[in-house]
Parts: C-alpha cells; sequence; structure tokens
C-alpha cells in the first residue's frame, strides 16, 4: 500500500509537470466551454428540452476530459517510460506490476475528476448550470466510461512501438471521436448523415451514460451504454493486460 500511494503521488506530480497533458485535461475543455457558450449562450431552447447548450454540453465536456485522458496522455506516457527503460526498471523492482498499473490507473482516474471540476466550476460561475442528478449515479458513470476509454490507451501503448506511434495513433482516434461523439459539442448540432455515425465510436457510450446520469434519468434507460462500456472493459482491458509489454 506504501508503494502505490508514493508511486501515485510522484505519477500526479510528473502529471502536473508535462504542459501538454495538463492543458487538454485542465484547460481546453474549459476553452471549449468558453467558446461555445460566446456562440450560442445558454438560453434555454426546443431543441434541447427547454435546456441551454451550456446545460446539455456539461456532462459532454467531462467525456472529452476522460477520452483525451485516455487517448493522449496515457499511451504518450506509457511508450515513453518503455523508450527510456522506466518501465523495465520498475519491472526489476519487489513491487508488484499489478502496483505499478493501479497506480497509473488511479492517477489518471484522479486528473480526470479534476479536469471534471474544474469545467464544472467554470459552467458553474460563467452560465449557471445545475446539476439535475445524483452525485453518487454521475461519478460512478464517470469512473465506468473512464475504466472504458483508459484500456482502449492502455491497448495502444501495449501495441505501440514508441512514443511517437502511441501519439499519432491516439490523436487519430481521438480527433473523430471528439466532433462526432457529442464530447466537443452537442450532437444534436450534427447533420442526422454525422449523427449516424457516431454509433459506431465508443466514446458516444461514455457521453450518453454521462448525460443520462446529469439530467436524472434511470441507469434501466442507459443499459445499451452500460453494455458496451463493460464490453471495452472486458475485451480490450484483457488484451491490453495480455499484450503489455515492459520493455
Amino acid at each position: 500500500m506504501r508503494g502505490y500511494t508514493r508511486l501515485t503521488s510522484m505519477a500526479l506530480r510528473l502529471y502536473l509537470r508535462e504542459p501538454m497533458a495538463a492543458f487538454f485535461t485542465l484547460a481546453f475543455p474549459s476553452l471549449l466551454l468558453v467558446l461555445f457558450g460566446s456562440i450560442y449562450g445558454n438560453t434555454p431552447t426546443p431543441m434541447f428540452g427547454g435546456r441551454g447548450t451550456i446545460d446539455v454540453s456539461m456532462p459532454n465536456y467531462t467525456g472529452l476530459i476522460l477520452a483525451t485522458v485516455a487517448l493522449m496522455n496515457i499511451p504518450i506516457t506509457t511508450s515513453s517510460y518503455r523508450e527510456q527503460g522506466i518501465l523495465r526498471r520498475f519491472r526489476a523492482t519487489p513491487m508488484r506490476p499489478l502496483t505499478y498499473l493501479a497506480a497509473d490507473v488511479s492517477t489518471n482516474l484522479l486528473m480526470t475528476l479534476v479536469g471534471m471540476l474544474v469545467v464544472l466550476a467554470m459552467g458553474r460561475l460563467l452560465y449557471r448550470v445545475e446539476f439535475s442528478g445524483q452525485l453518487f449515479s454521475y461519478l460512478a458513470a464517470v469512473v465506468l466510461g473512464c475504466l472504458a476509454m483508459f484500456s482502449l490507451g492502455y491497448l495502444i501503448a501495449s501495441l505501440a512501438t514508441g512514443a511517437r506511434m502511441g501519439q499519432v495513433v491516439g490523436m487519430l482516434i481521438l480527433y473523430p471521436m471528439m466532433f462526432l461523439s457529442g464530447a466537443g459539442f452537442p450532437i444534436e448540432l450534427l447533420p442526422d448523415s454525422i449523427r449516424r455515425i457516431s454509433a459506431f465510436l465508443p466514446l458516444t457510450y461514455a457521453v450518453n451514460l454521462l448525460k443520462g446520469m446529469w439530467f436524472g434519468e434511470a441507469w434501466s434507460a442507459h443499459l445499451l451504454d452500460v453494455g458496451v462500456l463493460g464490453l471495452m472493459i472486458v475485451v480490450l482491458g484483457g488484451l491490453a493486460v495480455r499484450l503489455f509489454r515492459w520493455e
């Protein structure tokens, strides 16, 4: 437990020292919020069931944060550590490999939650957004979405030959999902022909679940979303563990 705590603490400090990771986790979603808020405002509209654009976008930005952490930070950092021999040195210590992986997952989950709190505070301060769901349900949806998307990120990191390759693959997957899944801005603003593509993107199901829990919907209304995310954890997570390379 002591090794896990110290390793997590160190990983958090290293995370915050990396400008790119800190920017996309802590600042980028808030910048999008301000940008779209200045364009569309937060006036209630029938398109969003009487809610404003920013009201319906808040859970979307949480989805954006967890996708950014999963597809940019995890592949780049893990692949970089492998290239530099850091993972090999971790593997050679008496610490169990599971301790390193648990600390890394915890670090990324904690940073996702911090980024979520930052954007929620901005939304509340600037646009008076309100949370109408149950806190426990929303946090459970965040954790489930994180674990599913992290599984994809670790699989990319396991297969990537280096940090540059991990970055390229992660970005190629992230950016289409960011704009087509509803994470970057409400999916209702997209044409129907483009919206149909979102059904094939895993981030769509995380965003749908987050949105449902944000507005107080029942879990039974999101069984498909939970099923897809759970399947990602089992299949992609299992492949990531099986294919993970320490050197």
